[in-house]
């Protein structure tokens, strides 16, 4: 066989295996051509052909038509080939059910994963470990918990998420906050990350703000809170007021802190029982415990162990509820009776239960007689046996036996009064509930008792300091339209007069009234409902170191600090929706536009749409100081048609008279026919009945 034919030369078999492997290569692509090999032309030798067998026919595709589809330039192919290696215009599709699919042969996906940041783990894990502790009240669960959290670098972001979470809920759960920061301090908490923590939380104040309205006030007590129990340096507050900008919600959080709290009378002590103590409980919950060992004494008879339970509750100074129940208890259950007394009797000797609280117990339920009698007739006796037999045993101090009259009957109170208080207190909670003050208005004139305004002022203040801030700045807001309507400068002076002396005992079911009915006070005098003058009067009726008289000095405080006007007219957040010095700019606006060339009717309209009926007065002196000052009588018709149409009454028409009739001489000095001018608009009021007969003139005066 010297024939070369069937036979590749050397060269042609290592252009065969390099076209083979490319193959193989590419095997994995549908588009795995065999124009690799085609592209180097495989010859026989000259004088035959190249056998066909066992070499690359596989790789031959050929078309269903049975045609042979012969390679285009570039190895793009013609009808019926897979067109050149690189060609995009064929869209694959990959048949997962194919017997021949690879997955091999699917495209790559990339998979995005998600970059976490730790800052956000540990604020989510701390959501649920202050959750467990408002739930459960374990301070020594928390702190493990949050140690083995870790990351406590972020310990600051702690401090803050806790309080602004208490923020938001009710009282007991912001004094298990600020209890919990105690606990933490310098144990678990550094004593630089509280700062930087509380820091944090003023910065923040202004985002708080908007969704806590009274935000400032609540961090305010926080951070006064935090002084008080030495975890924040007192030097803390300068030093955050540098850093932070002037406008900011922090910084009058800070200013809060130091006028409202660190800076009043006894501070201390109000600020740590502004949610109930450090107990970290409810006064509700308190009186329930109270009850439970009173009961429990009864069945076991261990004066020691009830003694014991007393002093476990560290509330000395709600001791007074203790006395008060066992009384009752004693009146309902008759054989508890020796057993009461004998605790009682024990807890005085032994200096658990104060002489003042032994006192405050009794005259609360002297009080409450008239109530209990209907549960228990024979209360009233009772009581009358319990009082000298504790005095004459040395437990009581017999001062209590001073309301008693000559007949040894205690003094009760006149039914008439009763029924009064009944009505107002009916009153008082429509009020609350409609904010009408016209309907209220009218309800005390049908009363017909002016005498009783006092009481009324008493009971109005003392319900809305055990209300939310709301009713307290209704309250303020309705004491402002009595004092025009129908209350008398006296009437208030002695309606708070009433109110401090029973200060104390008002602070034994209200933790906070010390500072309420400071609150209440200064707004008075903000409301021009009382003169500064007042307060001392007030003060000179009061004994020099009772509760009423450290309430006083904590209100001339209030009223002497700086931008005090505008604070205490938002103590409580505003019940009109504008300060009083928002109101009093529209009614000049108002005036200045009807003087200007306005219609009567468009001006009363104005006048309506201020919502401020109480404070109409105001219309009736800015209105007759500015006819003085243009020398327009204009202004003349407009009150004119206030009065006809009943928008101003007689009453704040007079409050308008008298108001400038007292700063009369002081008007002089700017307007120098004032006076002359007045007089002649007092004889057109009184021509035109304006005014009450019991207003007296100028000229009558003179």
């Amino acid at each position: 066989m010297a024939s070369n034919e069937g036979f590749l030369t050397d060269g042609q078999r290592e252009l065969l295996k390099i076209a083979s492997q490319n193959a193989e290569n590419l095997s994995s692509s549908p588009k795995s051509p065999s124009t690799l090999i085609s592209d180097h032309h495989v010859k026989a030798p000259a004088g035959g052909k190249a056998q066909t067998s066992g070499i690359a026919v596989r790789h031959v595709r050929r078309s269903h038509s049975g045609k042979y589809g012969r390679v285009k330039k570039d190895g793009a192919g013609g009808k019926g080939t897979w067109g050149k290696l690189l060609d995009t215009d064929v869209v694959s599709h990959i048949d997962r059910n194919d017997p021949n699919y690879d997955s091999g042969e699917e495209p790559y996906q990339l998979v995005g994963s998600t970059v976490t940041d730790p800052l956000d783990e540990f604020k989510k894990a701390v959501v649920s470990i202050i959750e467990e502790y408002f739930s459960n009240g374990d301070v020594e669960l928390a702190a493990s918990d949050l140690r083995e959290l870790g990351s406590s670098e972020y310990y600051p972001y702690f401090i803050k998420r806790l309080v602004s979470l208490a923020m938001d809920r009710h009282d007991k759960e912001k004094e298990m906050a600020s209890v919990l920061l105690s606990a933490l301090y310098a144990d678990v908490i550094s004593p630089a990350q509280i700062r930087d923590g509380f820091f944090i939380l003023l910065e923040s104040a202004d985002d708080l703000a908007v969704d806590i309205l009274d935000a400032v006030d609540i961090l305010a007590l926080f951070l006064a809170r935090a002084v008080v129990d030495d975890i924040l340096p007192p030097a803390f507050l300068a030093r955050a007021m540098k850093a932070l900008p002037e406008s900011s919600k922090g910084v009058q959080v800070i200013q809060t802190a130091e006028k409202s709290y660190l800076s009043a009378p006894h501070h201390a002590e109000l600020v740590e029982r502004r949610w109930g103590g450090s107990t970290h409980i409810t006064v509700e919950e308190v009186k329930k415990k109270i009850t439970d060992l009173l009961r429990e004494y009864v069945d076991s008879g261990d004066t020691l162990e009830a003694c014991r339970c007393i002093r476990e509750l560290g509330v000395s100074f709600f001791h007074h509820e203790v006395v008060k129940r066992a009384l009752v208890l004693a009146m309902e259950i008759r054989s508890a009776e020796p057993l009461m007394l004998k605790l009682l009797k024990e807890a005085a000797e032994e200096g658990l239960v104060s002489s003042s609280q032994m006192v405050k117990g009794f005259s609360r339920l002297a009080e409450s007689l008239d109530d209990l009698a209907l549960d228990i007739p024979s209360a009233k006796a009772l009581f009358q046996s319990f009082v000298p037999r504790a005095i004459s045993e040395g437990w009581l101090d017999a001062s209590l036996s001073k309301p008693a009259t000559e007949d040894g009957e205690i003094q009760v109170e006149d039914e008439e009064v009763r029924k009064y208080k009944k009505e107002c207190v009916t009153m008082i909670h429509e009020y609350f509930l409609s904010d009408d003050i016209p309907e209220l208005i009218r309800s005390l004139e049908d009363l017909g008792a002016p005498e009783y305004n006092p009481i009324f002022l008493k009971r109005l203040i003392t319900l809305a300091m055990d209300r939310k801030n709301r009713e307290k700045e209704m309250a303020s807001v309705l004491l402002s339209a009595l004092h025009i309507e129908i209350f008398s400068t006296e009437d208030i002076v002695n309606g708070f007069v009433m109110l401090l002396e029973t200060a104390e005992d008002t602070a034994l079911d209200i933790l906070d009234a010390s500072n309420e009915l400071a609150l209440f006070l200064a707004r008075a005098v903000i409301d021009d409902v009382l003169a500064p003058l007042n307060l001392e009067e007030i003060g000179s009726r009061l004994p020099p170191k009772c509760s009423g008289s450290e309430t006083v000095r904590m209100a001339r405080s209030l009223i002497a600090a700086r931008h005090a006007g505008e604070r205490l007219l938002r103590c409580w957040g505003g019940g009109t929706g504008w300060a009083v010095e928002d109101a009093k700019d529209k009614i000049m606006k108002l005036l200045e536009e009807y003087e200007s060339g306005g219609v009567v009717s468009e001006a009363c309209q104005c006048i309506r749409d201020l919502g401020m009926p109480f404070f109409n007065h105001e219309v009736v002196k800015k209105a007759l100081i500015m006819a003085m000052e243009k020398k327009n009588d204009r202004m003349l018709d407009l009150l004119q048609e206030c009065y006809s149409e009943g928008l101003i009454t007689i009453n704040q028409m007079t409050k308008g008279f008298t108001r400038i009739k007292d700063g009369l001489d002081d008007l002089a000095l700017d307007i120098p026919n004032a006076k002359e001018k007045f007089g002649f608009y007092v004889e057109h009021a009184q021509s035109k009945g304006w005014l009450l007969p019991s207003f007296d003139s100028p000229t009558s005066d003179a």
